[in-house]
């Protein structure tokens, strides 16, 4: 691959990435509801992701471009439906609205400007998913055998904890408290973790260690790099913890004292708690 060719087909993602966000935009405008700007970007990403490897492939696509296509769909249709089920029952997304509330009655044009800077940020996860696609090698190797557990564990790793958390408050003995059971036991954000984790497939598939190296493959690392920048210090956890601090209060402030952030690991003990 030339680099003419990846900035080329680099460009047209991010094309396709900032007109998703625009529809994100009308979305958000129109119902007033910040919830489905996640659910937009998550369907509008997949499908960027599975056109992409299938239509700006220089040759017929491979086994392995079909192979992207159904991660691709899978992952966003796992995820974006599950996002559209929360947003149902929810009048603004957390995370958005304090920004909304801040705005005031600029609000239009910031969320403007915010999710073209989402569309951005967007772009390393878009050209992995085609850059995947694009690796030479006819044969399936160990590398696409181990992307496939990756991609696996990602999605139902996150899928089993978006379950117990919807179990969780859907309980009404819980209401107010803070689910820490199952993988909510292990870290704060466990869906996050398995989210991030899922991005490792790319990679896995772009690389091609064998004789006709794709050398370009290794761009791809720079999906999981900047999910977990966006998960860990931007839109993921610094935004959604501040809400859950306004909320519980002290119950919270325990739960983070005892338990990991991001990683999974076993329950700190807490002075006064042994």
């Amino acid at each position: 691959m030339t680099a003419s060719i990846f900035f080329t087909n680099a460009a047209i993602i991010s094309a396709a990435l900032s007109i998703n966000m625009i529809l994100a935009w009308l979305v958000w405008y129109v119902s007033r509801n910040s919830g489905w700007i996640d659910t937009v970007w998550t369907f509008g990403l997949g499908a960027i992701g599975a056109c992409s490897a299938l239509l700006l492939f220089r040759d017929e696509p491979s086994f392995r471009s079909w192979l992207v296509v159904a991660m691709a769909l899978v992952w966003s249709a796992r995820l974006g439906f599950h996002i559209a089920r929360r947003t149902t029952k929810i009048t603004d997304d957390p995370r958005y609205a304090k920004l909304i509330n801040d705005w005031g009655h600029d609000a239009p044009r910031q969320m403007f400007c915010l999710l073209q800077k989402q569309a951005l940020v967007s772009i390393p996860l878009g050209v992995a998913m085609w850059l995947a696609a694009q690796n030479p090698s006819p044969d399936l190797s160990l590398g696409d055998i181990v992307g496939i557990l990756i991609f696996v564990t990602g999605v139902v790793g996150e899928a089993i904890a978006d379950e117990q958390l919807r179990r969780f408050r859907g309980n009404p003995e819980n209401k107010g408290r803070i689910c820490n059971a199952g993988l909510w036991s292990l870290s704060r954000h466990p869906n996050y973790f398995f989210e991030w984790l899922g991005w490792f497939v790319y990679p896995a598939l772009a690389i091609n260690f064998g004789g006709n190296i794709h050398s370009w493959g290794f761009v791809a690392f720079a999906a999981p790099a900047c999910m977990y920048w966006l998960l860990v210090y931007i839109s993921g956890i610094p935004p959604l913890e501040e809400h859950m601090l306004e909320r519980r209060g002290d119950e919270f402030r325990k739960y983070q004292s005892r338990t990991n952030a991001f990683f999974p690991g076993p329950p700190k003990a807490i002075a006064g708690e042994l």
